[in-house]
């Protein structure tokens, strides 16, 4: 496990670094292991419920199109303050950084921000110039000023039910008057109803993209979620 400094980094990738090519830039994202060798090596007192399981250490399908959605539409999130929600390795924030965004990114768990801070340094030379600010950060308790951010993004965030009011929430108080939220989404039940009830809070919901990804071994239909507010 890292410690307090970021971990080092290969220049090549590895079993615990992985590579994605977003747009035809290449990016290689360093982590402490896969999932299922990080899970087997917890115990029971790593746990905080199930708060801390360690799912940032992979990268989903969801974040690869996230990232893929955000390079193609570079001219909408060029010098706008973009909030990156559950950044996990941190590559939506990286692509959305060379982009020209002013990113802030968090997480809640501290290994995740620790292991995106070091992505940085790793993927310097394709940020041409930008980067993301990595922070520690509970999405029940935003350390943000309302109405702030221009861009809200996130990739798989409402794989659990609890999740919602939370994350409706947060992008009721973050989101400036005139912002847009994308989310990615995957085919999952148990997200399939959080849609119509995002409508009925008086959201437009829209779905400019549904494309298939195939990543760490993981084929998936994933949709990009646009949310504006009804004028």
């Amino acid at each position: 496990m890292p410690t307090d400094h970021a971990p080092a980094l290969a220049q090549a990738p590895t079993p615990n670094c992985i590579e994605a090519d977003v747009a035809g830039v290449r990016w290689l994202l360093s982590r402490p292991a896969d999932l299922e060798t990080l899970w087997a090596s917890m115990g029971e007192g790593d746990l905080d419920g199930d708060e801390r399981l360690p799912y940032w250490v992979e990268l989903w399908p969801a974040a690869v199109l996230l990232a893929r959605w955000l390079s193609a539409n570079a001219e909408r999130i060029t010098g706008r303050v973009c909030l990156d929600v559950g950044c996990g390795l941190g590559l939506s924030s990286l692509v959305a950084a060379r982009a020209g965004a002013r990113v802030l990114a968090f997480d809640y768990e501290p290994e995740a921000v620790r292991y995106a801070r070091g992505n940085i340094a790793l993927n310097r030379a394709s940020l041409e110039g930008g980067e993301p600010l990595f922070t520690l950060m509970d999405w029940r308790q935003p350390a943000l000023a309302a109405g702030s951010v221009d861009v809200l993004v996130g990739a798989d965030i409402l794989y659990e039910r609890r999740f919602f009011e939370p994350v409706a929430a947060l992008l009721d108080y973050a989101l400036a008057p005139d912002g847009v939220v994308w989310l990615a989404d995957p085919d999952r039940t148990i997200s399939a109803g959080v849609w119509a009830r995002l409508e009925g809070l008086g959201w437009r919901v829209e779905t400019p993209l549904t494309d298939k990804v195939d990543q760490g071994g993981q084929n998936m239909t994933v949709h990009i979620r646009q949310l504006t507010r009804h004028r």
